[in-house]
């Protein structure tokens, strides 16, 4: 036995002594083994490795970025090269189906990290599929969530089965032994973790394994969380695509281009949506809206909310008796979520929305808001300014009208219309926000596209990773040229009706619409005279040219007309019949002096016109 003597000296002199000699500590230990001080090193090693396994895996809800994390704790201390392979199933959020052999296990090389002393330059590189390997008895034990310890690498040279000149494939150049470890959770072989030593001296062993079946399992806990948060993040992002209307539309009306845009930091999709709806007479809503929260329960309260939306501007009613519906409707959902089991805040709690009617005949705009930021309106020549709309509750609160602003739109003009993610941020004033979107549109010439315009505005507002949701619609409305629209007014006289019919007739000749004159005739002769005869004067009669031909009569009554089907020995009600009969579509809406008849016909052949 070698013994190792260490000698202190405790003092220079004993106390109150003089030319004593001095005292001293003799220390005789038996010196420590290669063998026990290389044992000692290990146990450090894995020690540190259990501890930084415990801080750092499961913080990320990315595979690759989990992979990652992984392979730089196991090396340089535990081993000199390191690799995750992950099945491509759970790389896109699905689950990898059950195998019971290790020949249909199909992986991708997703994280790899190495000492600088280990060659591995033939081995497969990160991104790359792995080759198959056939099933054999040594890689078995993965299938059941075992690891796989060889101490010996010239064992893996006889029994690993593959192809000798796709070795260098699997096995790096100089390494001695190696341990692979299943990402196995729920049943399931989610990937693979193989670890090698080359500098390091001491091979593998038990313990070893034994440590990093640990650091495996945590890992693959975390690598399943993510994988169905992807699975949900990629489910919910299709939902609220899939209930988005296209992102680029051109109609009479306007032309459109809105996007969406997830917060970052992984807080998932959220309930920002926005809508652009033809409505009757060539004109046309734009809406956008907010659900506070994010993921499935956000997605679904907003698809509610814009099917609500949807279904209600179909009836064609103002901007704020539409908003003042869905703040009921949102009561009712408030109502039913109470009385149920669980309750779903996002559905009914902190939603806002905007809603705004454009006609490019009169060339106005009308809009109000259910706590929602107000548009910005850019005219040609001008700076960017935030309409003066005046800000209603959200939607929810009850009790509180929602007041119409009306603005008008010059040609040539550019809207924007977004939610509150786009100008508020966490300790950001909104005020900041909303100068920063005011300076991103001042550079949005007619020369520029919308899409550009948008994608300028979100690289000079948001941040790399916003904190909320976004959702943005620009809007470039349309103008019908004066010679599109034709209309006169009539008094309440039932022997106009004659000169009603010749205006028609006239007007559509004017148009080199002569095949249009006989059916327009009779319907607007139908309607004059329903509006002269119980509605009283003036009546308004107006013709719009464009794809299809609008025929509009307004009376200053608010009675909403009934179709109904005459009986044989009725001597009237069957002109509104008739009309439904011979035109597209019809309906009716109400203004503020009374209300609209309106019809659509077809025009043959006919595309967009200037």
């Amino acid at each position: 036995m070698t013994l190792v003597c260490t000698v202190v000296r405790l003092a220079a002199r004993t106390p109150g002594g003089s030319g004593a000699e001095a005292q001293w500590l003799v220390l005789v230990t038996p010196s420590e083994t290669e063998a026990e001080a290389a044992e000692r090193d290990a146990g450090r090693r894995r020690k540190g490795l259990s501890h930084a396994t415990a801080a750092g895996i499961g913080t990320s809800l990315d595979v690759s970025e989990m992979a990652e994390t992984l392979v730089n704790l196991l090396v340089p201390d535990f081993a000199d090269l390191a690799t995750v392979d992950i099945a491509e199933q759970v790389l896109v959020g699905d689950e990898p189906p059950h195998l019971d052999t290790s020949g249909d296990v199909r992986l991708r090389r997703i994280a790899a990290a190495q000492s600088p002393e280990i060659s591995a330059e033939d081995l497969l590189a990160v991104g790359e599929a792995l080759p198959p390997v056939a099933d054999n008895a040594l890689m078995r034990p993965l299938m059941k969530g075992l690891p796989v310890l060889v101490p010996d690498v010239a064992v893996l040279y006889e029994k690993l089965g593959v192809d000798p000149q796709s070795l260098p494939l699997f096995v790096p150049s100089g390494a001695h032994s190696s341990v692979a470890v299943p990402l196995y959770a729920r049943g399931l072989i989610l990937g693979c973790v193989t670890v090698w030593r080359s500098q390091l001296p001491s091979a593998f062993g038990e313990e070893d394994a034994a440590l990093l079946h640990d650091v495996v399992s945590r890992a693959a806990l975390g690598v399943d969380n993510a994988r169905r948060y992807t699975k949900e993040h990629q489910s919910v992002l299709a939902l609220q695509r899939s209930l988005l209307p296209r992102s680029a539309l051109d109609s009479t009306a306007a032309e459109t281009v809105g996007v969406c845009q997830p917060a970052g930091g992984g807080l998932g999709v959220g309930g920002d949506w926005f809508d652009v709806i033809p409505l009757p007479s060539l004109r046309v809503a734009f809406v956008v809206g907010d659900v506070v929260g994010h993921g499935l329960d956000a997605t679904t309260a907003m698809a509610r909310l814009r099917t609500a939306v949807q279904t209600l501007a179909d009836l064609d009613l103002d901007p704020g008796e539409l908003l003042t519906h869905v703040d009921d409707l949102v009561l009712g959902l408030s109502s039913e979520e109470t009385a149920g089991d669980s309750r779903s805040e996002t559905a009914v709690l902190g939603a806002t929305c905007l809603y705004a009617v454009y006609d490019p005949v009169t060339r106005k705009c009308a809009a109000a808001t259910a706590g929602h930021p107000p548009p910005a309106l850019l005219a040609p020549g001008e700076e960017p300014v935030f309409v003066a709309t005046v800000p209603g509750p959200p939607l929810g609160v009850g009790g509180m009208p929602f007041e119409v602003t009306e603005f008008d739109v010059r040609p040539g003009s550019t809207l924007a219309f977004f939610t509150d993610g786009l100008v508020e941020s966490r300790g950001g004033d909104i005020e900041e926000g909303m100068e920063r979107l005011r300076s991103a549109l001042s550079g949005a010439d007619s020369s520029r596209t919308l899409g550009e315009i948008g994608q300028g505005i979100f690289d000079s507002v948001l941040p790399p990773e916003p904190s909320d949701d976004v959702a943005l619609l620009l809007a470039r409305p349309h103008v019908l040229a004066s010679d599109q629209v034709a209309e006169w007014e009539l008094e309440a006289d039932l022997s106009l009706v004659a000169q009603a019919r010749e205006l028609v007739v006239g007007q559509l000749s004017s148009w080199q619409l002569d095949e249009l004159g006989f059916v327009t005739e009779l319907v607007a002769s139908e309607l004059v005279t329903n509006a002269i005869r119980y509605a009283g004067g003036p009546v308004g009669l107006r013709l719009i040219r464009d794809r299809v031909l609008v025929c509009e009569v307004s009376d200053p009554s608010s009675t909403q007309p009934r179709l109904r089907r005459a009986r044989e020995s009725d001597e009237g009600g069957r002109g509104l019949f008739l009309v439904a009969q011979l035109t597209d579509r019809w309906g009716c809406r109400f203004t503020g002096t009374g209300k609209t008849i309106w019809t659509e016909q077809p025009i043959g052949g006919a595309g967009p016109l200037a």
